[in-house]
């Protein structure tokens, strides 16, 4: 293919980003610029590439033209290079001599740019989600449930929703399914139909695990508006939002838990509106492979259906990783534009990537089995879709350098930013409202006071009767006992009254004798006298006599 096919496959009549320049013979040719239309943008791309080839510039090309046009940008900066788009470049003699052989109006320039970080995890404005705006089936996807689990995981929700439990961090739907799977749920795990104890353990468990995983600072409140990505400066220039994840590598789960939601609330908030001159929004995801390595196929379908759908809302999706193999099949047959940079077949299984990275190029007079693998640092072999849809020539191209910093931008100015950002005040600090936690917590802490108060009364209850018991027994024993006492008193008694009456009776039958001796005493001394008596008067009548 001549020269001019590919000038005239990358001559557009519409607005377009120009990527770089045409090489021939090992030379740039500065009247032969490629380009991308901006309507093209939201047809989704791959940026690939060795690492050190030049990707993340590459990127920052594409991210300053799209925002230079009035394009908003998200882009996901893995190292914290992408910081330097808020800083003018330094327009060095290195970089002069390279940029004058391109053509290149070079002229330094900086972008506004907003930063952000899951949940506040290093520099950057929090963002952060609710668990309920999630939902069960997203989140289910996020947690790789099955689809007897996803319905179960559903269930919970509408429980929450019937008990007026807000669901807003992990933590709360972490204590609702304590909670069930608790003595005092076990009954309104059974209300609410369709849900084992098992399954409700399994769906705990890998709640516990994505809390531990980073989403415990990244699920709550206030939570971020996807709008917010939408937003051009006062000068025009589309805002470069970009998403600080240094932890990445090792929660590769947290970011996945962010795109998801991220693109499914942007897809429930944008309208339809087809294709359209310039995007609403460019997603950049660097370091895709991340994004995909160990990833549920739920996840996989979730992505794929999103990069089909969400371009009809007006939004693009770029993907920049290392091979294109990084890349799922599903996912790579979505994307239209190609930009791929140096790659290395140092082993088998790098050179059989090497030709199914060519086997997807649309044919052309390079040898791009061997061009893939001569490519310099910042040269890269692309094709674009043109404003009609149709695929352009594949173009070895030498891209323009960035107009911004290339390197990391400043502390200072990174503080500047983050601090000066006028969505700063509305999402920096976190909030912890009432939710199911607190709900919860409270509720059994109350049930137990309750409890603990029903055994009290129940225990002073058991107290109060028994010591009624023991009195009830102690008066029996004191009424045996004055019965006792009684019938010994009367006992006493008759005792008495018979020793009295034999007393009474003896001192009768002494008086008696004492009355028959004094009558015979009595009887006698009369008897004495009388006899007397009659001898004295014998005596003296005799004497008469």
């Amino acid at each position: 293919m001549s020269r001019q096919d590919i000038i005239d496959g990358y001559t557009f009549d519409v607005p377009a980003a120009t990527l770089g320049v045409l090489v021939e013979d090992g030379q740039p040719v500065k009247d032969a610029p490629i380009r991308i239309p901006l309507g093209m943008f939201n047809r989704h791309g791959l940026v690939a590439g060795a690492t050190g080839t030049g990707k993340t510039k590459t990127l920052q090309v594409m991210a300053e033209a799209l925002s230079l046009a009035g394009v908003p940008v998200f882009a996901a900066d893995i190292k914290g290079d992408l910081s330097g788009l808020a800083v003018p470049g330094v327009g060095s003699e290195k970089l002069l001599a390279r940029v004058e052989p391109l053509g290149q109006p070079w002229e330094a320039t900086q972008y506004p740019v907003e930063l952000y970080a899951l949940g506040g995890e290093g520099q950057g404005i929090p963002v952060r989600a609710t668990v309920t705006s999630f939902g069960p089936v997203l989140l289910s996807k996020v947690l790789g449930l099955n689809q007897v689990q996803e319905s179960s995981l559903g269930l919970v929700f509408l429980y929450a929703d019937n008990q007026s439990l807000p669901l807003l961090d992990l933590k709360d739907l972490i204590e609702v399914l304590r909670f069930l799977t608790s003595d005092d749920g076990k009954e309104a795990l059974k209300g609410i139909g369709g849900i084992s104890t098992a399954t409700a353990g399994v769906i705990l468990r890998a709640l516990i695990t994505l809390n531990e995983a980073g989403g415990d600072v990244f699920f709550g409140e206030p939570e971020f508006d996807p709008s917010e990505l939408l937003r051009t400066a006062v000068d025009g220039k589309g805002v470069i939002s970009l998403l600080e994840l240094p932890q990445l590598a090792s929660r590769p789960q947290l970011f996945s838990t962010f795109l998801m939601w991220l693109l499914a609330e942007l897809f429930e908030q944008l309208p339809e509106v087809g294709d359209v001159d310039k995007p609403k929004l460019v997603f950049f995801f660097d370091e895709a492979h991340l994004l995909f390595n160990g990833a549920s196929k739920a996840f996989l379908d979730s992505i794929t259906q999103t990069v089909r759908l969400i371009r009809s809302k007006g939004v693009g999706v770029f993907f920049v990783t290392q091979t294109p193999k990084d890349v799922p099949d599903d996912v790579l047959a979505q994307l239209g534009s190609r930009v791929q940079h140096q790659l290395r077949a140092h082993t088998p299984n790098d050179a059989k990537a090497l030709k199914a990275t060519v086997g997807t190029y649309p044919v052309s007079d390079y040898d791009l089995e061997r061009v893939l693998q001569e490519l310099g640092i910042g040269e890269a072999i692309v094709t674009v879709m043109n404003e009609k849809g149709a695929p352009t020539p594949v173009a070895w191209t030498k891209m323009w350098a960035p107009q911004a910093s290339m390197d990391p931008a400043p502390e200072a100015d990174v503080q500047r930013i983050v601090t000066g950002s006028t969505l700063y005040p509305r999402y920096a600090e976190a909030i912890d409202r009432e939710s199911a936690y607190e709900i919860l917590t409270k509720r059994m802490e109350e049930a137990a006071a309750a409890a603990e108060a029903a055994e009290k009364a129940e225990a002073e209850e058991a107290e109060r009767e028994r010591i009624e018991a023991e009195q009830a027994k102690a008066r029996a024993q004191e009424a045996k006992e004055m019965a006792k006492a009684e019938r010994e008193a009367e006992r006493l008694r008759a005792a008495e009254q018979r020793r009295y009456e034999q007393e009474m009776a003896r001192a009768q039958r002494e008086a008696e004798r004492r009355r028959r001796e004094t009558e015979r005493t009595v009887q006698k001394v009369a008897t004495t006298v009388g006899r007397e008596l009659m001898r004295g008067l014998f005596g003296v009548l005799k004497k008469r006599r």
